[in-house]
């Protein structure tokens, strides 16, 4: 008895679940938003393209409704990188919730392409089945800030694994329903049905974000009133000079110049250089050390993106229903597996980058899921396609979770939110490309060239990958005590030391 209660135990421990009930209730509320924010992504993914062409819309118009949608995505994404942690992450989160049920509201009373478009870029729609809008950044960001390096990749891992059981569930019965509803009615009537999914999943994702503490803020009362008070005059809103800084004082009588430049300014000019601050001051909240590391990094993940985009789910099921002539509810079985494949080897993410390091993990568990990328058009049987596309999709997400705890470790805890939502934003931004290519060459008979050239996109991500960051030492992480401030600059001080001298350590 003692022995299965030892081997329960390490269970419980090795794939995170200890680490899911140590991270509190507003982990699990964030978790519990995101599955069935990809519940409903998921449902609608699978018959996002097929609607639109059961509207008689052309695959090139698909492909363009596609990159719009995303193009949408990206501005959105901005915006919410931009004022996530002064605004309130929990105040963001409930009006991405808001926009997902306006966008699913339209999408049930219309079949306007014009009008459709409109909806999907102001609001919250995901037309791949990926999660590019503007939750993923703040919920990442805020995932982080609640827990501590020994348990975030776990907490990580669990919110990956859940996002795939959500996705997997919509899918299956979205299928279901689809088969069921087009018995009595047409299809375009079954496909409108199912964004009333989208709406009730909306709503509970609204919900779970107005259930969520104030420790799911970055800043306490006191910091956010300072803030608010100096919102007025973003010019003056200069980061504060850390110790590692005092040496540079051509940095210091910069920023003195820039406030009297302000004091001496027009009212004009100083609507001007408040615009030209904003611009700037997204990327000036990442420092010199961590941006050395993050650009890099930012430029595999556009190419990775680029590819996804054209491979996206959406567009695979609609692949695949015009090569073999697939039913919505066979789509939905094989996706669905598809999903709880990603879901099951994503619970290993965390252990595995434990033992093998965080990079390793990630490229090693994406790079075979590239290869089936690549060989996704050659089998012309279908159980043999589906079988490259459960290799793709049970190993894609594994990198997900290394990758945000490998981000949140080589960047300062107030940097985090910043570095993620610029992430996510460049990593829509390229996605958003690929569906207008895979619509242009599938209207022009080569969709099979998008997944050879996402193929060899994707490896050539995971080879850089290796290459350029195999030997970071991320076995520090970079802390700070919210309570006591002279801890945060001991704590920015040994940080900058460190990223003067790494230690050449296996990621």
């Amino acid at each position: 008895m003692s022995g299965v209660l030892q081997s329960a135990q390490w269970l419980y421990a090795e794939f995170g679940a200890r680490s899911m009930v140590a991270a509190g209730p507003d982990a699990w509320l964030i978790v519990l938003s995101r599955t069935c924010r990809m519940f409903a992504f998921g449902a609608i993914s699978l018959i996002f393209a097929l609607f639109l062409s059961a509207l008689n819309y052309s695959d090139a118009r698909i492909g363009l409704f596609m990159s719009t949608t995303m193009a949408g995505d990206v501005v959105l994404g901005l915006l919410v990188t931009l004022i996530a942690d002064r605004f309130g992450r929990r105040r963001v989160l409930l009006g991405g919730s808001v926009l997902m049920i306006f966008s699913g509201l339209v999408f049930v009373a219309f079949e306007n392409y014009w009008v459709l478009l409109l909806a999907a870029v102001v609001g919250v729609v995901s037309a791949t089945g990926g999660d590019f809008g503007p939750f993923r950044s703040v919920e990442e960001s805020t995932l982080s800030h609640l827990t501590s390096s020994s348990i975030r990749a776990d907490v990580l891992s669990w919110y990956v694994t859940s996002s795939s059981l959500g996705s997997a569930v919509g899918t299956e019965i979205s299928g279901r329903i689809i088969k069921a509803i087009k018995g009595t009615n047409s299809i375009t009537a079954a496909y409108h049905a199912m964004f009333w999914v989208y709406v009730a999943a909306g709503a509970i994702c609204a919900a779970a974000a107005g259930l969520m503490s104030k420790r799911s803020e970055i800043y306490t009362e006191k910091q956010e009133e300072s803030s608010t008070s100096q919102a007025a005059e973003p010019l003056l809103e200069l980061p504060a000079t850390r110790p590692s800084d005092v040496d540079n004082d051509e940095s210091g009588r910069d920023q003195e110049d820039l406030r009297a430049a302000y004091a001496q300014a027009s009212p004009g000019q100083k609507s001007r250089l408040q615009r030209v601050w904003r611009k700037g001051l997204q990327l000036g909240h990442v420092s010199p050390e961590s941006r050395g590391v993050v650009v890099k990094l930012w430029i595999l993940l556009t190419i990775d993106s680029l590819a996804d985009g054209m491979v996206s789910y959406g567009l695979t099921n609609y692949y695949l229903a015009r090569k073999f002539d697939l039913s919505e509810s066979y789509l939905g079985d094989i996706m669905s597996i598809c999903y709880l494949l990603a879901a099951i080897s994503t619970i290993f993410a965390g252990p595995l980058a434990r033992r093998l390091g965080l990079i390793n993990t990630m490229v090693f568990t994406h790079l075979p899921s590239s290869v089936a990328v690549l060989l996704f058009p050659i089998p012309q049987s279908v159980w043999m396609t589906i079988a490259l596309l459960f290799v793709r999709t049970g190993l894609n997400n594994m990198d997900q979770a290394p990758r945000a705890a490998f981000i949140a470790a080589v960047v300062k805890p107030a940097e985090r939110t910043a570095v993620m939502g610029i992430t996510s934003t460049l990593r829509t931004l390229a996605a958003t490309v690929g569906p207008s290519l895979t619509g242009f060459l599938a209207d022009s008979n080569g969709f099979w060239i998008a997944y050879v050239v996402a193929g060899l996109l994707r490896i050539g991500y995971d080879v850089g990958l290796f290459y350029m960051f195999v030997g970071i030492d991320v076995s520090g992480d970079q802390e700070v005590d919210k309570t006591d401030a002279a801890s945060e600059v001991e704590s920015d001080r040994d940080d900058n030391v460190e990223a003067e001298q790494p230690q050449r350590r296996g990621v």
